[in-house]
C-alpha cells in the first residue's frame, strides 16, 4: 500500500503525516474537486444521511473484527483486519499508523478511529483507491467514493486551498457563502473549537473527520 510511516504520537512524525496529507489534499482541490458540486452549507448537510448509510459498511467490518466484542479493536485485531484486505505494512509502519489514529491513547482502536484510519489508509496508499483495487474485499468497493466525499467536504472549507483549515475558512464558509444560511457567531466558533484539540488556529484533516463524524452523527457507541 506504501509507506504510510510519518505518523506516531511523536509531534514531528505527527507533523510530518499532516504534511504529506495536506500535499494530497492540495494535489486532489487542483486535480479533482477543482469544480465542487457543493455549493452552500445545505448540501453538505444534504449529504449526512448518505454518510451515515455508506458506513454501516464499516460498522459491519468493525464489529466482525472486534474479536472480543468490548467495543474496540486491538492491534492483533486489526493486524487481522489488514491481512485479510491483503494491506501489507511494516511492523514500524503499522505502529505508527495506529498510534496516528488511536487518538485518545487507549492502545485500542474505537469506531470513529477506525473510520479515520481506514479513510487514511485510501488516500496514502500508493495502489489504486479501494474501488479500483481487485484486491480488497467486496464490502470496501463503495467507500472510496464515500471518502472522496469526506474530502470534498474538507475542501469546501478549505477556501485558500493550503490543505488544513483555519477560523477564517470557516467562518467564511458558515457565514459568507450565502447570506440567508448565514450562523451567528458562536456557533460558528463552536463548530472550529470543536475541531481544533490543540487550540493552534489550524485544523488538519485528521482532526476535521473526528469532528465531521460527529456533526454527520454517526453513533460511535451503538
Amino acid at each position: 500500500m506504501g509507506a504510510i510511516c510519518c505518523c506516531g504520537r511523536n509531534p514531528s512524525e505527527g507533523n510530518s503525516l499532516d504534511r504529506k496529507l495536506e500535499s494530497k489534499l492540495v494535489e486532489m482541490k487542483k486535480n479533482k474537486f477543482g469544480k465542487s458540486k457543493l455549493k452552500s452549507i445545505d448540501s453538505v448537510v444534504m449529504l449526512f444521511p448518505m454518510f451515515r448509510e455508506k458506513l454501516k459498511t464499516l460498522r459491519g467490518m468493525f464489529e466482525q473484527y472486534d474479536e472480543d466484542s468490548n467495543g474496540y479493536i486491538d492491534p492483533n485485531e486489526l493486524k487481522r483486519f489488514l491481512e485479510h484486505q491483503q494491506l501489507h505494512l511494516q511492523e514500524d509502519e503499522f505502529e505508527n499508523l495506529f498510534r496516528y489514529c488511536d487518538i485518545d491513547g487507549s492502545k485500542d482502536i474505537q469506531f470513529n478511529e477506525f473510520i479515520v484510519l481506514v479513510c487514511l489508509i485510501h488516500l496514502l496508499q500508493e495502489h489504486p483507491s479501494f474501488d479500483n483495487s481487485q484486491s480488497l474485499k467486496a464490502e470496501l468497493a463503495n467507500l472510496g467514493e464515500v471518502f472522496d466525499t469526506m474530502v470534498e467536504v474538507f475542501l469546501f472549507f478549505d477556501k485558500n486551498g493550503d490543505g488544513k483549515l483555519n477560523k477564517k475558512d470557516m467562518v467564511k464558509t458558515l457565514n459568507d457563502t450565502y447570506p440567508l444560511e448565514r450562523s451567528p457567531s458562536h456557533i460558528t466558533k463552536n463548530r472550529f473549537k470543536e475541531m481544533d484539540w490543540d487550540n493552534n488556529g489550524q485544523v488538519t484533516f485528521r482532526e476535521f473527520l473526528f469532528g465531521f463524524i460527529k456533526w454527520v452523527g454517526i453513533d460511535v457507541d451503538e
